[in-house]
């Protein structure tokens, strides 16, 4: 049996931000208060962080990481069928979304509650979404699909818009917009 992994201190920092985030508002978030939470000096949460614009995309990136490993999880559940991993994975993720409280504050930021939330969204979107399509464009090569190698940036940029679009306004259940998510899939990607 193996031990559990101690968080860094990064990572206690950025994790103490993301509750304090979705408890009392990205505005109240301050280093002193942050500090404070995470039981360390104003100091070192400069030193391990540095600003509050860093502290955004540290937190955006966590939560980023988290579903890219949901994402890879649902691959590595269907190795050979494209159209079975992407429904997994869009599923899979829009679960993971509806239970997201820092997600949820942030896409209440657009609804005009914490609007200081909003640049966590704007300033980082071309991060997200060339992290998200990377990662998403390493596991699509490994499928034999009947598409020009040129066109597969294209269909995985429509996919990882689509599902983000329905992570920030759903317009369904998460079964049936990943069933149409992966419908969309096979007629673009072949699969």
């Amino acid at each position: 049996m193996s031990t559990p992994r101690v968080p860094t201190l990064r990572e206690r920092i950025v994790t103490a931000a993301v509750v304090m985030t979705t408890d009392v508002g990205w505005a109240k978030v301050t280093m002193a208060r942050l500090a404070e939470a995470a039981g360390v000096s104003r100091q070192t949460v400069y030193n391990e962080i540095g600003t509050k614009d860093a502290l955004a995309e540290a937190m955006i990136l966590g939560e980023l990481d988290r579903f890219l490993t949901v994402v890879d999880g649902a691959f590595e559940r269907h190795p050979g069928d494209i159209s079975a991993a992407i429904e997994a994975a869009a599923y899979d993720v829009l679960v993971l979304a509806q239970d997201n409280a820092l997600l949820k504050a942030v896409v209440s930021a657009t609804h005009g509650a914490d609007t200081e939330l909003l640049p966590l969204l704007t300033t980082h979107a071309g991060t997200l979404l060339a992290t998200a399509k990377t990662v998403i464009e390493e596991r699509v090569q490994a499928f034999d699909l009947d598409l020009a190698p040129h066109r597969l940036a294209p269909a995985i940029d429509m996919v990882v818009r689509v599902v983000l679009s329905h992570i920030m306004q759903p317009s369904g259940s998460a079964e049936q917009t990943a069933a149409d998510l992966a419908w969309m899939a096979r007629q673009v990607l072949g699969g």
